[in-house]
């Protein structure tokens, strides 16, 4: 486990000791895990859905529509 000294702002510590109570935690250390586990999850690439990945299975098992220039595929895509 890795210690750190940090400096947060009063806001930050507010949003720390919700996450706190909302879980039931027994310190804000387990609340910032919490937090950045959270985070991992929403924003960092998360693990594609079984769903999606059969998707895109799918997708790729597609043809592509030949063209010969620019002017053809405006044809194909408007047409």
């Amino acid at each position: 486990m890795v210690q750190a000294i940090i400096n947060i702002s009063e806001k930050a510590n507010r949003v720390i000791n919700i996450v706190k109570a909302k879980y039931g935690l027994k310190d804000k250390s387990e609340a910032i895990n919490i937090m950045a586990e959270e985070y991992q999850e929403s924003v960092m690439e998360p693990e594609l859905r079984p769903e999606y990945i059969k998707k895109l299975e799918k997708i790729q098992k597609q043809k592509g529509v030949p063209f010969k220039n620019m002017a053809e595929l405006r044809k194909i895509i408007e047409g």
